[in-house]
């Protein structure tokens, strides 16, 4: 059976006009040099949210001479002064969360409300890494030796290239760039080029913060302006998200040139219903990581399993509440499900459905098919439940986009190995009640990040985040963890020239 959502299209005031883009670099808001820029709203493609110029290799060369030349004078500068300019950005932030995250959802299609709130989350994370400067430096270890004491210190590791993706267009650069600056980095910043307002606004709300120049550029460009930044001669560390093919070829890059990288790529997560669980819990969890953001996040539900004893009735709930979701204008507040970020992301999750369609054993319970109304000229999928007889792609392969793939199990030991057998392993979810389930799940399911009875996405900026199998590489980003990658150790043998006090 296929059905189709319901329709929200109606616009949401009248058409805005057009942001002009700048970079960042040295200090300077520049226009750029480089090949035009069309910045398009996902919703109705004809619509220009903002135009610039791409940065060329020359403002590259800047940006990184810049970073290089502040680096001295802002990592010797004491650790709550910069947390003060940290708590400046934060309150910046939030005094724009209005307007920022419904330009945010303007040009990455999710909805208003939830525009606003990732722009709010950016604040919470500069909040966080604005107290690292109390928090402590180092630690303090006995030696074996009378009179000595070693001493670990931590120090920033230089110029940082940040490479960010579309989905979370001012969040990620948050936590990313937050602690990069808290622990004394410099940093030269490249987001994805279909989200390049957001990443303006963010690099504003840290100048109108009082942060030096040259501490943080801002190049606005093409992925092989990345592939350049990230291969740069003055650049000593890269962290990246993004899809796990360009992540592996940046690890590739950086293991070439010995240079630290921190990557988070994809996820193919699970939700596990198992029999004992609260159904209208589960359904409202699963419904919230499969659907929200239009499925555009690395965390998002993309396979579920059920226990068979409730898959019947589970799927009806799941399959009636996904295809009543209201699926148009993230700017119309009725709205439950924005566009996918372009027309390219559409064509492409809908080729790997319609290629799904062909095959045996492949029921699609709800969606799937292309829009033939007013949003068929936008980039908006059905949000789509798909139940697989056996092993398909779609099990496999992340689509990025708002589709679930469903199988049935007959118990617990099998419905965890079902959920662990992927190349990825960023995030899961669990929905039981049962003690034994949980505890197995905790010490067997190879995820970075495990949920018992909520939604498989989310993530707090006070503990670590990240994968491991070909989700992430290298040490985890948010909480102190992020301590790990933004510093190296120095450690300190101390003692007096004039030997142990008698």
């Amino acid at each position: 059976m296929r059905s189709t959502a319901s329709s929200s299209t109606r616009r949401a005031g009248p058409v805005r006009q057009a942001r002009t883009l700048r970079h960042l670099v040295a200090g300077e808001w520049r226009t750029g040099q480089g090949g035009d820029l069309v910045d398009l709203n996902p919703a109705h493609p004809g619509e220009t949210v903002a135009v610039g110029r791409m940065a060329t290799d020359h403002d590259l060369d800047q940006a990184v001479a810049a970073a290089r030349d502040a680096f001295p004078r802002w990592a010797a500068t004491p650790p709550p002064a910069r947390g003060r300019i940290l708590d400046r950005a934060a309150e910046v932030i939030d005094a724009h969360a209005e307007q920022w995250g419904e330009e945010l959802a303007w040009e990455e299609g999710k909805t208003r409300a939830e525009g606003i709130g990732e722009v709010r989350r950016a604040a919470e994370i500069f909040r966080y890494y604005a107290g690292e400067g109390s928090r402590p430096v180092g630690e303090v270890f006995a030696s074996p030796r009378p009179g000595e004491q070693i001493h670990v210190i931590h120090r920033p590791v230089g110029v940082v290239a940040v490479v960010t993706p579309f989905n979370f267009p001012i969040a990620i650069p948050a936590w990313k760039i937050a602690p990069a600056l808290a622990h004394g980095n410099t940093v030269v910043w490249k987001p994805a080029s279909l989200v390049p307002l957001l990443a303006m606004r963010l690099a504003e709300a840290l100048v109108e913060a009082g942060l030096p120049d040259g501490v943080l550029s801002l190049l606005i460009g093409s992925g092989s302006l990345g592939g350049r930044l990230v291969e740069h001669p003055g650049v000593d560390a890269v962290t990246f998200t993004g899809s796990t093919s360009v992540g592996r070829g940046l690890i590739a890059a950086c293991g070439r040139l010995a240079r630290p990288v921190q990557t988070e790529m994809g996820g193919k997560n699970a939700a596990v219903v198992l029999a004992d669980a609260d159904l209208e819990l589960a359904v409202r969890e699963v419904l919230a990581g499969a659907f929200r953001s239009t499925g555009q996040k690395c965390t998002a539900t993309s396979r579920l399993i059920v226990q068979e004893p409730v898959a019947d009735e589970f799927l009806d709930r799941l399959t009636k509440r996904a295809a009543a979701l209201r699926v148009g204008d993230p700017l119309d507040e009725t709205t439950d499900m924005g566009p996918v970020v372009s027309v390219q992301a559409r064509d492409d999750i809908q080729r790997a459905v319609d290629a799904a369609a062909a095959r045996p054993g492949v029921d699609f319970l709800t969606g799937g098919r292309h829009y033939d109304d007013d949003r068929m000229t936008g980039a908006f999928v059905q949000p789509t439940v798909v139940e697989l007889a056996g092993d398909d792609p779609l099990w496999r392969e992340e689509l990025f986009g708002p589709v679930l793939a469903v199988r049935r199990t007959p118990d617990v030991r099998a419905a965890l190995a079902l959920a662990d057998d992927t190349d990825f392993g960023l995030s899961a979810a669990l929905f039981t009640d049962d003690l034994r389930a949980v505890t197995a799940a905790t010490d067997q399911m190879d995820v970075g990040v495990l949920h018992i009875n909520s939604e498989t996405a989310g993530a707090d900026p006070h503990v670590p985040f990240g994968g491991v199998k070909h989700s992430a590489y290298g040490p985890k980003e948010q909480g102190r963890a992020a301590r790990e990658f933004f510093t190296r150790t120095k450690t300190v043998y101390l003692r007096s020239s004039g030997g142990p006090t008698p």
